[in-house]
């Protein structure tokens, strides 16, 4: 009984972090979207979107030094948004194994 408790604890925090690492992804994805699209700034949804999306991705943002603003936009907020979904669906997938 107490191993099936914990592969059912394991399968769970396994989908939880899959969750998250979706969402962290998504917040990313629709900055670019919003700055390719122009969303307007003044907005309080847009600066919120941004906001957040600036400090998921501090790490890559401005890691590259394309001439074009949305080049270094999406290849920067795409590199964070990729390396979450990787990142966060293989540990939730070590997890799901043990």
């Amino acid at each position: 009984m107490s191993h099936r408790r914990t592969i059912r604890g394991t399968n769970q925090a396994a989908t939880i972090l899959t969750v998250v690492a979706d969402i962290l992804a998504a917040v990313l994805g629709l900055w670019i979207l919003m700055y390719l699209l122009d969303a307007n700034r003044a907005n309080d949804l847009v600066g919120f979107i941004h906001g957040a999306a600036r400090w998921l991705a501090g790490w890559s943002h401005d890691l590259f030094t394309f001439d074009d603003a949305w080049a270094r936009v999406v290849a920067g907020y795409g590199l964070a948004a990729v390396v979450y979904l990787v990142v966060g669906h293989a540990l939730a997938d070590r997890l799901r194994r043990y």
